[in-house]
């Protein structure tokens, strides 16, 4: 088997981990002696133990000698855990193989350093391009300072997200539902506007697929004008709620969501709104890499303008609403076509009666 194939993987051990590691980055170690797997691992859910100290107590004493294929480079410093790169070198691991350096300032090289001078031969880049884009959340936090976003529509064949009346329950059917809750479990925040939260009073919980963690429930709202008697206020004290709100929301309600066990963050307010920028490095400072946003448009036209979306996610069912049905974005202020953002398409399925497709973010990040 080839290096390829071992860090192929670890990759899917790592993968499995998006949505669970927060603040720590979801990261997969195989170790492989003799040609046979006799560790494996995974970053566990809360970011602790990470993967390497979970694949080599599977390995044990076969450790020693061994080639250990990791998808992040190896931590090098004192955290609430000793040092990767010095459990690798204490188990007598005699080669490890490197998928991405990891951009932390902690580490940056440093782990891949502490190994080489242990005397542990050192492979870098392999499958490096399928780490960078498992790691993107992570990535983003460390060098923008700000979460991965994934911005979610679900709309009719004309792109509409509600009827005139409002009424939106269900526009897709269960099977895209389903996804969505799959969706949500793969990333470590589910976001919403006020306006979503005032109309829909949702959960935003992963139900149904056994989640070992759920997502914190983030709010912005300038004002903090939400219901207090709804899903997010009762649930607050057994799932987190993390309300964004602006610098002259009334003290009142700080008080009262304070009181309800929810997170209050302050951000600047331009132009009337939120910024969503200053929103997204609050939500960043706090350790979050990986952000579900599920709307509403203005929300999400503003998070598009303001060029933060990384992934758009679509969900189209075959209906249509019409001019008069409520559109899945509020005006973005494109005068050319030009200006608009750009996506490239990735992935599109069957989900149940509906489509749903997947698009990246065109050019750098």
């Amino acid at each position: 088997m080839s290096d390829s194939r071992y860090m192929a993987l670890a990759l899917a051990l790592g993968r499995r981990g998006h949505g669970q590691t927060w603040p720590n980055p979801a990261v997969g170690c195989v170790i492989v002696k003799d040609g046979r797997i006799v560790g494996r691992g995974a970053t566990r859910p809360g970011g602790r133990p990470h993967a390497e100290v979970v694949a080599l107590a599977q390995a044990g004493a076969a450790a020693r000698g061994a080639t250990a294929y990791v998808t992040l480079e190896p931590c090098s410093h004192h955290g609430k855990t000793p040092p990767c790169a010095d459990a690798l070198a204490e188990a007598g691991v005699a080669r490890v193989v490197v998928a991405l350096t990891d951009p932390d300032p902690r580490v940056n090289g440093r782990g891949i350093a502490r190994l080489r001078a242990a005397g542990i031969e050192v492979t870098e880049g392999v499958l490096a391009d399928e780490a960078r884009a498992d790691q993107k959340g992570f990535l983003s936090r460390v060098t923008l300072g700000r979460p991965m976003l994934t911005l979610k529509l679900a709309s009719s064949f004309d792109g509409r997200i509600a009827t005139a009346s409002g009424e939106s329950q269900w526009i897709t059917g269960p099977e895209a539902r389903r996804l969505v809750h799959a969706l949500r479990m793969r990333h470590d925040a589910v976001m919403i506007g006020a306006g979503t939260a005032r109309a829909d009073d949702p959960a935003l919980t992963v139900r149904g697929l056994g989640a070992a963690r759920q997502p914190v429930r983030v709010v912005l709202s300038r004002n903090l004008d939400l219901p207090l008697d709804g899903q997010l206020a009762r649930t607050a004290p057994d799932v987190p709620v993390w309300l964004v709100h602006g610098d002259r929301a009334d003290p009142a309600l700080i008080s009262a969501w304070t009181g309800l066990g929810a997170r209050l963050i302050p951000v600047p307010v331009t132009r009337g709104q939120l910024d969503p920028g200053a929103a997204l490095a609050a939500l960043g400072k706090a350790g979050l890499t990986r952000v579900f946003c599920e709307g509403g448009g203005a929300l999400a036209a503003s998070l598009l303008a303001e060029g933060l979306v990384d992934e758009l996610v679509g969900f189209t069912a075959g209906l249509a609403l019409g001019a008069e049905g409520r559109p899945a974005l509020a005006a973005m202020g494109v005068d050319r076509l030009a200006d608009a953002p750009r996506f490239d398409l990735v992935e599109t399925r069957a989900a149940g009666g509906d489509v749903m497709h997947r698009w990246t973010r065109r050019g750098p990040a």
